[in-house]
């Protein structure tokens, strides 16, 4: 029983949708003050390598609010910290545990685990990809009155993870995106090949701004350098910064997002940051309702 979310191409648009779906749903009983325990007698383990606020409270948040037990597991405080192999690893959790939860560097490391796995195991974030972010963005940008088939979305920064995911999400969703990277920063060469086959939407990389956010009905940035990276210069991003300036160029009122944490003043001003247009705090928020709509459609369906 159960399935895997290890890229959002595990996904397809139905998918994606029913998630959401519950989502707003799971919303909307929280809101009501109502208890759901659909999850009530699991055990789910969160193996984080990378620190993490928001992605680690709102899945140990969302489990509890669905009757399951939390485990969290510091691989520093683990067999793993001693040179144990993830496929014991995995062996031996997936006896305990009725799911795994993995933030990690390497997506290798998360495909080995699942691979030796006889539980669900989510991708909590890779350098690669960070699908359950992507699905709960898609979640907040629908709350918008937004249709997820027939918007633009324009990313600023570098081709990291999340765009990485984006670019994913666009070819299975068919909304169409504006990648714009400084040269040298552009996503990964296998998820944009994937995603050109399928050839759903427009995707395209840039490296100006103006044109990028032109048209744009969400403009979305991310911190410059990701962690786990050597904190090198961040000049060469700096004609990328999400600023007023900027976001007078869009023939829209575009909303703007930002997954968290916020570098005010490198990739986003405070002052776009804390205008009503800016959506970063309701997303994190609803990484606690997608975050349970995903935990019932991997450990349930």
């Amino acid at each position: 029983m159960g399935r895997n979310l290890l890229e959002i191409s595990d996904l397809k648009k139905n998918d994606i949708k029913k998630i959401i779906r519950r989502a707003g749903e799971l919303k909307e009983l929280k809101k009501q003050g109502k208890s759901l325990k659909s999850l009530e007698g699991m055990s789910v383990g969160l193996l984080f390598e990378k620190q993490s606020t928001r992605t680690r409270l709102s899945f140990q948040a969302g489990l509890f609010q669905l009757g399951a037990q939390a485990i969290y597991l510091n691989p520093v405080d683990t067999q793993l910290g001693r040179g144990e192999t993830i496929a014991d690893t995995a062996k031996i959790l997936s006896s305990y545990l009725d799911g795994i939860i993995i933030r990690t560097y390497g997506q290798n490391k998360a495909l080995e685990l699942s691979y030796h796995s006889s539980v669900p195991v989510i991708n909590a974030l890779t350098d690669l990809e960070h699908p359950t972010q992507i699905i709960s963005d898609l979640f907040s940008i629908s709350e918008q009155g937004i249709d997820l088939e027939n918007f633009k979305l324009a990313f600023l920064g570098d081709g990291n993870n999340i765009a990485n995911s984006f670019v994913a999400a666009s070819a299975t969703m068919g909304f169409n995106l504006s990648i714009c990277v400084p040269p040298g920063h552009e996503p990964n060469a296998r998820v944009m090949g994937e995603a050109m086959e399928l050839g759903n939407s427009e995707i395209g990389v840039t490296y100006n701004p103006a044109d990028a956010v032109r048209d744009a009905d969400i403009i979305y940035t991310d911190v410059w350098i990701s962690m786990g990276e050597e904190r090198k210069g961040t000049e060469v991003f700096k004609p990328f910064q999400v600023n007023s300036k900027l976001l007078s160029l869009c023939s829209k009122n575009p909303f703007v997002m930002h997954c968290l944490p916020a570098h005010r003043g490198e990739e986003i001003t405070a002052q776009v940051m804390d205008s009503p247009f800016c959506i970063a705090f309701a997303q994190a928020e609803n990484k606690l309702h997608a975050g349970k709509a995903i935990l019932e459609f991997c450990l349930l369906d």
